[in-house]
């Protein structure tokens, strides 16, 4: 029996790494994982090559241009991975009938609503990086209208940098350390998406769209840092300050809490709590350290 193939694009950044971790758990699927520097996305040509090299059943796209900030400064660049490329690897993907799993961002979002943002709310991006994953997005169903997108918020792991990481460290080295009070969302911990895609992949039937995902829960950066502080036992001191006390190049959303109900009720996708999650992520860190 010949076993599926899912190629993973981006395979070095947070999910592809927990993607991963968890591929030996599906063994009925044949993985291969393309760093950046394997695959750039903005070389189309290779793109192509690679697929008709590859031939694979599915294809999730986990890479990304994430340096919020920097986007400001080098909006051609995050454009060019974060949107045409998307419409690129889309593309590609339909021509050789191959699933296409693209993963987008709260940040495509204002932040003014006082509820869970539906996937159909109206997008409305605060700055650039969102912009451009907004541009992945529209570019994704105008290229595969078969494609699966998912958006996800305050992705971390115990790879590369993320908020956990850095409080972990900062909390170690001060005495006191400051965190914004006034931005309330949804941690996503990167192994529970990588699950949840595999649950998608392995789902009876493909359902195309436009899904959100992240654990449960709303919590302010504040909040996150305190639930941090009690699990790894530190003693730091934690002031929670408003986020014009700590100015940034690019604007954030105030809310952008995510509503699961789609995809809990189309797949059965069941969502752990924020804190079980930031349990089993900083319990995971201690181990590799």
């Amino acid at each position: 029996m010949i076993r599926p193939k899912i190629l993973v694009t981006g395979a070095n950044g947070q999910l592809g790494k927990e993607l991963q971790e968890v591929c030996s758990a599906w063994p009925d699927y044949e993985f291969v994982f393309l760093p950046r520097q394997d695959l750039p996305l903005e070389n189309f040509e290779l793109v192509r090559a690679t697929f008709g090299i590859q031939q694979p059943q599915f294809c999730i796209n986990c890479a990304a241009y994430t340096a919020v900030d920097q986007a400001e400064s080098e909006k051609e660049l995050a454009f060019q991975i974060n949107g045409e490329s998307v419409g690129v690897l889309a593309a590609v993907c339909r021509e050789h009938d191959c699933r296409f799993i693209h993963v987008s961002t709260d940040y495509v979002f204002d932040g003014k609503s006082s509820r869970p943002y539906q996937e159909t709310d109206f997008t409305n991006p605060l700055n650039v990086y969102g912009a451009s994953k907004l541009e992945g997005e529209n570019q994704a169903f105008q290229f595969n209208i078969d494609s699966v997108v998912i958006r996800s918020s305050w992705v971390y792991s115990p790879f590369g940098k993320n908020f956990v990481k850095t409080m972990m460290r900062l909390m170690r080295e001060r005495d006191q350390v400051q965190v914004v009070n006034d931005q309330t969302g949804s941690p996503t911990y990167a192994a529970d998406l990588a699950a949840a895609i595999m649950d998608i992949i392995s789902f009876a039937a493909w359902r195309p769209g436009l899904y959100h995902f992240s654990n449960s829960g709303e919590i302010t950066w504040f909040d996150f840092a305190l639930g941090i502080r009690q699990i790894t036992g530190a003693s730091c001191e934690i002031e929670p300050i408003a986020s014009s006390r700590y100015p940034t190049t690019a604007m954030r959303p105030r809310y952008s809490v995510l509503d699961k109900t789609r995809i809990r009720e189309t797949f059965g996708i069941a969502l752990r709590d924020w804190k079980e999650s930031l349990l089993a992520c900083i319990q995971r860190i201690g181990r590799d350290h």
